[in-house]
């Protein structure tokens, strides 16, 4: 479960003297945004650049314009990243995961057998539901996208099926599966921030999520039928024989999956289930592997730290299976680590505060309420682009609302994990993007029109609150009903 590590500013906590204007707090949060789109799409920069110009930006607003000191300012960084550490050491760990399993040939055999068990017409569906049920039962998107996806993607590439639908599906049943788990450190954290017994949120969640996959699953079978085609003659024999060929395939190489699925259902956090892991696939690699493919204990661990870089013979085979290891976490770890300063000193400054309550005033029913906060949730992704924030700073900021309109807090936290935790992947400089990009192999924008959930999920919570389905009132488990649901923009009460 994750916790915060500090309380967001709101904007009664702001002194009036050091309270930004709303003009002053779009300046940085504007300014930006226009750094990442120059930066990123016009001049090709990594975004780490244009995240630091924001950095600096906000700075200079904050110092002189706001007149805070560096001190605060400085503060807000580190509390940025402070709220996204849990996520950050999962992150170095999951790469030595990747690393450890595919040397101790857990991935490779992932592969092997998916390419005998899976046709192109049912994998897209298929690899949907396995990484939602798998999510579901360790409570990580991340850690399915980082193992079972980089194995689905190898499956599908030599089923024929492009990597950015292969990517979407995995992603699909990634999120789906975290969004009702209740080990997931994001439905922990929707549910703490807005006061919401966690499974009473769980169960808020399930009717929109079950609708979004249903629909997803639709779409992917269709998908399947018409863009896998004829597999080329000898292509799967030849990616198993090159697999076979450099590293031993039977059942005792999926220990590592084993232990780590074992302790994440027993509920052990996921940090030390991922290290267990870790552990396991080293030991896989020196007991089954054999010296052929590691020679020494050293050598071994040095695998989780610097990577794999098999020679099958099949480049693409080797491509699938090179990773980088703890040291090719590098870029991704800079892009976090730049994208959670930057909401830090956002916060700090008390731009997002004032944006916040400048929002509240305009959200005068459940209609509007609703779509309000399913937009900072999205904003908060763009903005300070990391999934925590899109849940906290919503979730804290619109609480009283809820309240004053009678609503049982389950809408709250509903709305901002629907629009908050599943579209953290569709941002390419956000903690979601960059991160799944990188594991999976494909940039965030190829493989966004093929993530079915991260657009279904957020419009189908529009939908409930334009509806008035599945909106709960206060001391009632009755739901608010389609009362006057469209008029209700107008409606004050």
């Amino acid at each position: 479960m994750a916790s915060l590590s500090f309380e967001p500013l709101t904007y009664d906590d702001i002194p009036d003297d050091e309270r930004p204007s709303f003009l002053q707090a779009l300046v940085p949060v504007l300014g930006m945004l226009v750094f990442l789109s120059v930066g990123v799409i016009w001049l090709g920069l990594d975004p780490q650049l244009p995240l630091l110009w924001g950095i600096i930006l906000t700075g200079a607003v904050g110092r002189y314009w706001l007149g805070l000191s560096w001190t605060r300012l400085s503060g807000g960084i580190r509390d940025g990243i402070n709220m996204g550490m849990s996520a950050l050491l999962i992150l170095l760990v999951v790469y030595m995961l990747i690393s450890t399993w595919t040397a101790a040939g857990t991935i490779p055999a992932l592969i092997y057998y998916g390419l005998d068990l899976l046709s192109p017409a049912v994998f897209l569906p298929a690899a949907t539901l396995l990484s939602a049920v798998v999510t579901f039962a360790i409570g990580s998107s991340w850690t399915t996208a980082a193992t079972l996806g980089v194995a689905f993607i190898g499956i599908g590439s030599g089923l024929g099926m492009p990597n950015a639908m292969t990517a979407g599906a995995v992603l699909t049943g990634a999120y789906t599966g975290d969004k009702v788990s209740p080990f997931s450190d994001t439905t922990n954290l929707a549910a703490a921030v807005t006061n919401t017994d966690l499974m009473t949120h769980v169960r808020t969640m399930r009717v929109g999520t079950s609708i979004a996959l249903a629909i997803s699953l639709v779409a992917y079978t269709v998908l399947g039928l018409t863009a896998s085609g004829d597999i080329p003659a000898g292509r799967v024999a030849e990616i198993q024989t090159a697999i076979a060929g450099t590293y031993t395939v039977n059942p005792l190489v999926f220990a590592p999956l084993l232990v780590t699925f074992v302790l994440a259902l027993r509920g052990y956090p996921a940090l030390p289930s991922i290290i267990a892991g870790v552990v396991t696939g080293t030991l896989t690699q020196l007991f089954v592997q054999g010296p052929s493919a590691i020679d020494t204990f050293v050598g071994a661990w040095n695998v989780a730290f610097a990577g794999t870089s098999p020679e099958t013979g099949v480049s693409t085979v080797d491509s699938l299976l090179a990773s980088g290891g703890l040291l090719g976490s590098s870029w991704t770890m800079t892009v976090i680590l730049a994208s959670l300063s930057l909401g830090g000193i956002l916060e700090r400054t008390g731009c997002i505060a004032v944006i916040a309550h400048e929002m509240r005033r305009i959200l005068t029913s459940v209609s509007s309420l609703t779509i309000g906060t399913a937009t900072s949730s999205l904003a908060m992704n763009a903005i300070a682009a990391d999934q925590y924030m899109s849940i906290v700073v919503p979730g804290m900021s619109f609480r009283g609302l809820y309240d004053e309109f009678d609503l049982e807090s389950r809408n709250l936290s509903r709305a901002v994990e629907s629009a908050g935790t599943t579209t953290s992947a569709l941002i390419p400089w956000g903690t979601g993007g960059a991160y799944m990009a990188d594991v999976l192999g494909v940039p965030t924008l190829q493989y966004a029109p093929y993530y079915f959930l991260g657009f279904l999920s957020p419009l189908i919570l529009v939908a409930m609150g334009l509806t008035g389905w599945r909106i709960t009132k206060e001391g009632s488990d009755t739901q608010a009903g389609l009362r006057g649901a469209f008029a209700s923009f107008t409606d004050d009460d």
